[in-house]
């Protein structure tokens, strides 16, 4: 069953759907979180995310924003080594793949996802991603109904080459839809 949320603004005034309307016009990269259970390298999640952004160059520093409560938020507040497979856009698939609510087991989701183990954190880095990156995570702030989780980048990769899937461009999110970005 769809939760829904009534239309009466927040205190400051703005309803939740006045506000997910503005921010759905702010373009944003996809990337792909992922993590292994600290206690079972078998056990794997992943979860896509737009809410993703470089914090600082020195350190290199990383953020991402997870929704509380979410598998990822608890995996994430036991395990402190994550990585990130910024998708390119032939991997619309990858995306909504690892959207999805009320999915099946990470573990069958993985099961034909061309990917490799990150060295550092064990956790799956997806094949012919644009680049990737490995984390530790440095803390965990509560904003809302979101958990924002600072990482500290321990390991980068991004091939020279365009990825074996041809695009070299990013996929997109605008307006509630993967998007094409015009050369």
């Amino acid at each position: 069953m769809l939760k829904t949320r009534p239309l009466t603004p927040h205190a400051e005034g703005v309803t939740e759907e006045e506000f997910r309307a503005a921010m759905s016009r702010l373009a944003a990269g996809v990337v792909l979180i992922t993590a292994q259970e600290p206690d079972d390298e078998d056990e794997i999640a992943g979860m896509t995310a737009t809410a993703f952004l470089s914090v600082s160059l020195d350190p290199p520093l990383v953020l991402v924003s997870v929704r509380e409560g979410s598998r990822m938020d608890d995996l994430l507040a036991e395990q402190p080594h994550w990585a990130v497979s910024v998708l390119a856009e032939g991997q619309r698939q990858i995306a909504s793949r690892f959207a999805m609510k009320g999915r099946l087991s990470d573990r069958l989701l993985f099961a034909d996802l061309p990917h490799t183990r990150g060295p550092v954190s064990g956790a799956p880095l997806v094949d012919g991603a644009l680049a990737t990156l490995e984390c530790r995570t440095e803390s965990r702030i509560p904003a809302g109904d979101h958990t924002l989780v600072l990482g500290r980048v321990l390991t980068a990769t991004a091939p020279a080459t365009p990825p074996a899937n041809g695009s070299a461009h990013p996929l997109a999110y605008f307006r509630g839809a993967y998007r094409h970005l015009a050369p």
